[in-house]
């Protein structure tokens, strides 16, 4: 028998053989239906589907923090921290315990074990916290709560020569014209400072009137409240009764009578104190915008908002506000995410109308232009028909899916090309359309759904990712996965019933010379491959083990490129930011004028490579930022233009070294930093090792260490060993004297606080804002060292006595934070490195040159580096070592 007689009898069996094809091959009209439903189903769908920026992501981190006013870092650790790790260390589900002891709170971060409940583990720490008794009567009562990811669309800035008052009357302005609009919830103001009304006493009203500060804020408590008395039931109606003393504002708080004198005769509170109404008076934090006081304000999105309806649900409103501000007052776009997401997605409808062009234009010269527009809709039908599935699977149009749609354009419609192309086989050969559709069809169904599922399964391990990385990546998995099976369908079934019911229509004109040109063109190719390609294959597979040894030699090659370390190693690329970035940390208690000139300092280097670029489009502002409480961290962001524009004058790494070259040293500073990357995993130093140990003087000795070897390699800049000079501290300690007087620790402690500190009042809602009422020492008093040494105590007695007698103080230094992981101290040393992708090389140099003899000289310390963990773990053989996430 030939092998056409063979040939024949295969494609009778296949006509004869029933089945789904078969039958959707006989029935248009299911087809067409099913190829509806898929695209004016998809549109439909894709309006409701949920969109937004980045994955909406469930927290596995339960946090508690606690508020300790006035405590350093070590009295948070002490009476805070390692009473809430003991308490937490022991429940079940828990992974990790993180501690930070900060001046003035405490953070706990309990992270939970990989497919545990989240919700059971909140309710047992809080049972556990629930329990503790043994925190400070200062600290206030502990808030547990799942952590949250806020998804911020866009920020703006408000900024203009006013005062803080003005300008925050008019950021809440913006913020209640914005909260109109129907698609913006959610905003908050950054950069203003926490309103306040301080009451400031000098010592010698005090001795004057016998009081201390802790004793005029108990008879105002008692004196400025509402409460409440129930209501009497009359025969005409309930009656409501209340105290009604509330106060608002410091002016009638300053009407209110401290002394009563048995004449009568009574001295009111501003006639011994300075009641001030405005924002709290040790605060420096301060921002600004092109040199002038500005507020930020950042819009988020929540629920089904989508970050495009947002955003113009913004600048529908900012062209309002540009007519309602004052004169002097501006308000500007700093950064859109909603500009990204409609990128992204401009992106993926450019990218499929080119794969739609492609496909009917490469497809049309090989095959022929009706089946290629065919083929071609199985691009959006795909598409369009995904979106019918994704919210069943919790998938959002978002970056990351979109860029899986990106992906499968590209292999979408390898299977429809394939069942195409066996089709139109058939019908060269002379069979009838419906006939060629079902045996086409037919004969490539299997291996084609056996490449779809290949197709699949090559993306399924994103689907088994760990961590905020496994949230992320797993949408690319579902995403790819629904639209290689609704091609499958479509090509196996819903295409051949479009091809079995074409007409054949004798061509005419146009239509037949451009038919002509093609089977030129398609008969050029065949020969090619007849002549040209199967030879060369007939010889390749003659020798098929000269063939398989070449190939493992380039193989071989390519890997020993790799390992040679000529190729650089790098977890995630760096993407280019919009914005260039400065961070730079001075000590801790740096006085605000030192922090100004250091922010004058890296504007004025700015503006030097701002004039040399000579466009004044280049630069869209900049956004200065200092932190509060005494910790002056500086912070300022350049914001460039578009990157189409960008790129033709300088890139923002260019642009980001020449400013850190133009800045040159920052005497003073415990860590400089510059960034031009964008965020996201790439992002953050290139290099850091986190060290841990219990003694916290080994610690900084070994960090210290550390950043000294890293300084020897000229590929590393920007160093931090992770410790920061503390403020200087006086440690008080009761003199037998002291004790003598009937003073204790506790009432020295109380009234040094008081004074310096102050002592909280009341808190109070004023409209939408929390305002604290507190009493303390005069600003004079307070900022210099002699009022502490000459500081009056007031004895049980009622007798003034100072301080240094009844007290001595020694001097020292805080910490300016603590942080713990799993009951350690740790530290982090972090550094960049120039080029990026040579961090694995200086990690290694670490491993084989340092690490093993730095461990040796610090016994117990344990260590987590980033970089290349199987070599480090080889090296290290005993020590901790793991990728910190």
């Amino acid at each position: 028998m030939t092998k056409m007689e063979d040939k024949s009898i295969f494609d009778r069996r296949l006509l004869r053989k029933k089945g789904a094809v078969a039958w959707m091959a006989g029935h248009s009209v299911a087809a067409n239906l099913i190829m509806l439903v898929c695209l004016i189903g998809g549109v439909f769908a894709l309006t409701k589907i949920k969109k937004e920026h980045m994955p909406d992501m469930t927290s596995e981190i339960v946090t508690i923090s606690v508020l300790y006013p006035g405590a350093s870092p070590e009295e948070v650790e002490n009476g805070i921290l390692l009473s809430l790790e003991e308490a937490v260390r022991g429940i079940d589900g828990v992974d990790e315990v993180n501690a930070t002891a900060s001046e003035g709170s405490a953070r706990v971060n309990v992270e939970l074990i990989q497919g545990g409940d989240l919700q059971k583990l909140a309710s047992d720490v809080q049972s556990e916290v629930d329990r503790i008794t043994s925190f400070p009567v200062e600290a206030e009562e502990p808030q547990v709560s799942i952590a949250s990811v806020k998804r911020q669309v866009l920020s703006l800035v408000l900024y203009g020569d006013f005062n803080d008052r003005v300008l925050r009357s008019l950021a809440e302005e913006v913020r209640d014209q914005l909260l109109q609009e129907d698609d913006i919830t959610q905003l908050e103001l950054v950069g203003v400072k926490d309103l306040e009304i301080s009451i400031e006493i000098s010592q010698e009203n005090l001795r004057r009137y016998n009081l201390t500060l802790a004793e005029v804020a108990r008879r105002i408590s008692t004196s400025a409240i509402e409460i409440p008395g129930g209501g009497i039931k009359t025969n005409s109606g309930e009656i409501l009764i209340r105290m009604k003393e509330r106060l608002e504002y410091g002016n009638e708080f300053g009407k209110l009578p401290i002394i009563i004198n048995n004449d009568g005769t009574r001295v009111l509170l501003e006639d011994i104190a300075t009641i001030k109404d405005g924002f709290s008076p040790d605060s420096d934090a301060f921002a600004q915008f092109d040199n002038k006081p500005a507020i930020r304000i950042d819009v988020y999105r929540i629920g089904n908002q989508s970050p495009i309806g947002v955003s113009d649900a913004v600048h529908r409103r900012l062209e309002i506000l540009n007519e309602i501000l004052p004169p002097g007052a501006e308000i500007v776009e700093t950064l859109s995410r909603a500009k990204n997401y409609e990128d992204r997605i401009k992106l993926l409808v450019k990218n499929a109308f080119m794969g739609l062009a492609l496909v009917l234009i490469v497809l049309g010269l090989f095959l022929e232009v009706r089946l290629a527009f065919w083929v071609m809709m199985g691009i959006p039908i795909s598409f369009l028909g995904s979106f019918l599935f994704l919210p069943a699977a919790d998938v959002s149009l978002n970056m990351v899916s979109m860029f899986a749609y990106i992906i499968a354009l590209g292999i979408v419609v390898d299977d429809a090309v394939v069942v195409g192309e066996n089709i139109y086989h058939y019908r060269q050969e002379g069979l009838p359309l419906h006939k060629a559709a079902l045996i086409g069809a037919r004969e490539v169904a299997m291996p084609v759904t056996f490449s779809i599922i290949t197709n699949i399964i090559t993306f399924m391990p994103l689907m088994f990712l760990p961590g905020t990385l496994g949230k992320i990546f797993v949408h690319i998995p579902w995403v790819v996965g629904i639209v290689f099976i609704i091609s499958l369908f479509e090509s196996v079934f819903i295409l051949p019933a479009h091809l079995s019911h074409q007409k054949d229509k004798k061509r005419k004109g146009i239509n037949l010379f451009l038919h002509n040109l093609q089977q030129k063109f398609s008969h050029f190719i065949y020969r090619w491959v007849r002549n040209v390609y199967a030879p060369a294959l007939d010889i390749i597979l003659k020798w098929k083990y000269v063939t398989l040894i070449a190939g493992f030699a380039l193989l071989i090659i390519v890997g020993s490129y790799a390992a040679s370390g000529r190729m650089g190693f790098s977890k995630f690329p760096k993407i280019e930011s919009d914005y260039a970035k400065a961070t730079i940390v001075l000590p801790y208690g740096t006085p605000i004028e030192k922090t100004r000139e250091v922010a004058k300092q890296i504007y004025n280097a700015s503006q030097k490579v701002i004039n040399k670029i000579d466009n004044e489009e280049y630069v869209t502002g900049i956004f200065t930022n200092i932190g509060s409480g005494g910790n002056h961290n500086l912070t300022m962001t350049i914001y460039l233009c578009d990157p189409d524009l960008r790129d033709t004058i300088m890139s923002t790494d260019a642009f980001t070294k020449a400013w850190r070259k133009a800045t040159g040293p920052i005497i003073g500073s415990e860590s400089v930093r510059f960034e031009s990357d964008a965020g996201g995993p790439g992002s953050g130093a290139a290099l850091t090792v986190e060290l841990r140990h219990r003694d916290t003087e080994i610690l900084e000795a070994a960090s210290a260490e550390l950043a000294n070897e890293l300084s020897n390699y000229p590929t590393v800049t920007d160093i931090d060993d992770g410790f920061r000079q503390g403020k200087r501290q006086v440690d008080f300690k009761v003199t037998p004297e002291g004790k003598s007087l009937g003073l204790t620790a506790k009432e020295i402690g109380q009234q040094v606080r008081a004074a310096f500190y102050g002592v909280e009042v009341l808190r109070q809602q004023r409209g939408r804002n929390e305002i604290r009422v507190k009493a303390r020492l005069t600003k004079d008093e307070r900022v210099k060292q002699s009022s502490l040494e000459n500081m009056m105590i007031k004895t049980p007695g009622g007798v003034y006595v100072p301080l240094n007698q009844v007290a001595v103080g020694t001097y020292g230094r805080a910490y300016t934070t603590i942080t713990r992981r799993n009951g350690f101290r740790s530290v982090q040393v972090t550094a960049n490195v120039i080029p990026r992708n040579k961090t694995d090389q200086v990690s290694l140099s670490l491993k084989n040159n340092f690490i093993e003899d730095f461990t040796g000289r610090h016994t117990g310390l344990s260590l987590s580096f980033e970089g290349n963990t199987a070599d480090m773990n080889e090296s290290l053989g005993a020590l901790k070592v793991g990728f910190l996430v």
